[in-house]
């Protein structure tokens, strides 16, 4: 009887630990960015001439709405699964055009220089390949970090202001793809 009740135990624990999969992808329910711990808000498909990426966005507290997580204080992270090869340069110009898109010309000219540095960054790294998992991290204390397989990629980037710039290429009035936006915040995707 103990050990079917440790059984039961372990069972149900597993089922509460298990991650999300989306498209055979996994992103882990819960992860920890700095001091932080953050929860999974949502994920997205990236479709663009066939499947191009599966993310996740994990915040401080669940949210359904893209202002609360572009203002939400804290540590945020963009998980991103490779499924097709990309260069560096195609990358850092998709990133540019989504931050141009998504930002009035103050708020571009005031992230300029900084978005100047997140290009060299991304394309110095030449061609990523399928099957890389690339973390934007935003660590208060820190900056946003860029991740590629466990490994940090070029100096962090100060300001807020960068990140919540980033996360609108995903999450502002005219998102990369509405279906991605729509997923992030946790409702279809």
């Amino acid at each position: 009887m103990k050990h079917l009740i440790l059984a039961a135990a372990a069972a149900l624990t597993l089922n509460l630990a298990q991650a999300v999969e989306v498209e055979g992808v996994k992103f882990d329910d819960t992860t920890k960015v700095g001091a932080s711990e953050l929860v999974i808000n949502g994920t997205g498909v990236r479709r663009k001439f066939g499947k191009r990426y599966v993310m996740a966005l994990y915040l401080p507290a669940k949210t359904g709405d893209a202002n609360t997580a572009l203002s939400s204080k804290g540590a945020k992270r963009v998980a991103i699964n490779l499924t097709k090869d990309v260069s560096g340069e195609t990358f850092a110009d998709a990133v540019a055009k989504g931050m141009a898109n998504n930002s009035s010309d103050a708020e571009m000219a005031a992230v300029k220089d900084r978005l100047k540095q997140w290009s060299e960054t991304v394309i110095a790294l030449g061609e990523v390949k399928a099957g890389a998992i690339i973390q934007i991290d935003w660590i208060p204390e820190k900056g946003t970090q860029l991740t590629i397989n466990g490994q940090a990629r070029g100096k962090e980037i100060a300001g807020e202001d960068f990140y919540t710039a980033l996360l609108r290429v995903w999450l502002g009035k005219d998102p990369v793809q509405d279906d991605i936006k729509q997923g992030l915040l946790g409702k279809a995707s």
